[in-house]
């Protein structure tokens, strides 16, 4: 019998935190997702030198409050799920983490604590409070599209790499250590700085032979900015799925995002 009440207990705990359709759940994550927010205030304005002065205390006091009571939703979420660990390594397992951590860090290791803007990934979970899903479904197609593009794009930026290596060394030759091309390294980061398009101006060859080299990483630069993109979209189109899913989370693992027709989820096997 208390196993069976301890079960049911974990269940309707697992509702409240994980999921947004019913009142208790909802409001569970709308106070979550206001405390976020607030908590964010308080970092961007503590940074400010005149309000931290006034109201340093204050906000010191509150970051604490904010920090205990998200370290105790993420011991809520750890406790209605079946596995834990594995919500502990999920995405969002490990951004929760990162939103409590740099406060206790701030003990020991001074400036810590402005790393806690990365709350605001925390609000991701608007998407599933407001029946959003299908941005989730799109941010998990996306995140499948650049994962299968990895390798293309690693190869392609080795290419790159190879070609500023190149047109750097051969620019130090043109302008003979001069002009600002005072290394090879120097060159490599001009090199790079102009066929990334970004062209700071600090450095910039003077010689004839100079700035037709430099056209040419210009024009190759515009010619392959657009290739990563194309490779990505590619990998989109391969993958693309007209499969629906599901809004419920995962009671083993607490991961959303599967097919309307899974019975088990794709990333434990746990059963839906």
């Amino acid at each position: 019998m208390d196993s069976t009440k301890a079960k049911a207990w974990k269940t309707q705990l697992h509702t409240i935190v994980f999921e947004s359709n019913t009142k208790a759940g909802k409001a569970f994550d709308v106070i979550i997702l206001i405390s976020i927010l607030l908590s964010i205030i308080v970092v961007m304005a503590d940074s400010v030198l005149s309000v931290h002065n006034r109201f340093g205390n204050l906000f010191y006091v509150l970051e604490w409050i904010f920090t205990v009571l998200f370290s105790i939703e993420f011991l809520l979420r750890l406790l209605s799920v079946t596995s834990p660990v594995a919500y502990i390594f999920s995405f969002f397992g490990v951004i929760d983490i990162l939103a409590i951590v740099p406060t206790y860090f701030s003990v020991l290791f001074a400036g810590t604590q402005s790393l806690l803007v990365l709350r605001a990934l925390r609000l991701l979970r608007v998407f599933r409070i407001f029946k959003l899903s299908h941005f989730l479904a799109e941010m998990n197609f996306l995140g499948r599209a650049i994962r299968a593009s990895i390798r293309k794009i690693g190869i392609f930026m080795c290419f790159v790499i190879i070609i500023v290596v190149v047109l750097g060394s051969v620019m130090y030759l043109i302008e003979r250590g001069e002009n600002g091309f005072n290394s090879i390294p120097d060159c490599i980061y001009w090199a790079i700085v102009t066929i990334t398009t970004v062209g700071y101006g600090d450095i910039s060859p003077v010689t004839p032979a100079g700035k037709l080299v430099a056209s040419i990483i210009m024009l190759l630069g515009y010619a392959i900015i657009a290739v990563p993109t194309g490779i990505v979209t590619t990998e989109m189109a391969i993958a693309a799925k007209n499969k629906q899913q599901k809004r419920e989370a995962c009671s083993n693992c607490g991961r959303e995002g599967h097919d309307e027709d899974a019975a088990f989820c794709k990333y434990c096997g746990g059963l839906l």
